[in-house]
């Protein structure tokens, strides 16, 4: 597995090694070794897997809250997602900060997501099969997020999406503004 440093302490992108021929191909899609080699000591409790039938369906951006925050490990199975996070860690040098990655199964990326980022993903195609690990149970009392289109952020979602709205929960419609955001997450280095 190939592991890739972002300017985000703390989120990886892993590429996994894959090995093809005529008959398709074979990967590791988790390795508690692999993972620990690269200095990820998590232990996934919890598999979760979402599909999205149509083009520009916005999911996020979510988060747990202590004690029930989550480290994930995304990636997509079918269709593609544009995955973006944002670091809501106080203290951290890239708090309020968005990242963005393109996840496609052709290219079999993964993204791992420590504690203390909110996630979300925008599908770019119809018949989306998002797949992702987390370290914490769901629990509804933590659940939390941030505004999709909060004008602090700054991800222009609908440029993305040639124009149109996101098709969004009302959850995701209801969700707080950055600038309301008392964050529980504290960076540490």
């Amino acid at each position: 597995m190939q592991v890739k440093q972002t300017d985000f302490p703390g989120l990886l992108v892993l590429e996994p090694r894959v090995f093809r021929d005529e008959r398709g191909f074979f990967l590791e899609t988790y390795s508690k070794r692999a993972f620990a080699e690269a200095g990820i000591s998590c232990e996934f409790v919890q598999d979760n897997h979402a599909f999205s039938r149509e083009a520009g369906v916005l999911r996020g951006f979510h988060f747990q809250r202590p004690p029930a925050a989550q480290a994930k490990l995304v990636w997509v199975t079918a269709g593609a997602v544009l995955d973006v996070v944002i670091d809501l860690r106080k203290g951290s040098p890239t708090f309020g900060r968005t990242y963005g990655i393109e996840l496609r199964p052709e290219n079999f990326t993964r993204m791992f997501i420590p504690k203390g980022f909110g996630h979300a993903y925008v599908t770019l195609v119809p018949d989306t099969e998002f797949m992702y690990k987390v370290d914490a149970p769901y629990t509804p009392e933590c659940d939390s997020g941030i505004a999709w289109n909060d004008p602090d952020i700054g991800m222009d979602w609908e440029s993305l999406l040639s124009g149109r709205s996101p098709i969004l929960s009302e959850k995701d419609r209801a969700q707080p503004a950055f600038a309301d955001f008392e964050s529980p997450f504290i960076y540490e280095e």
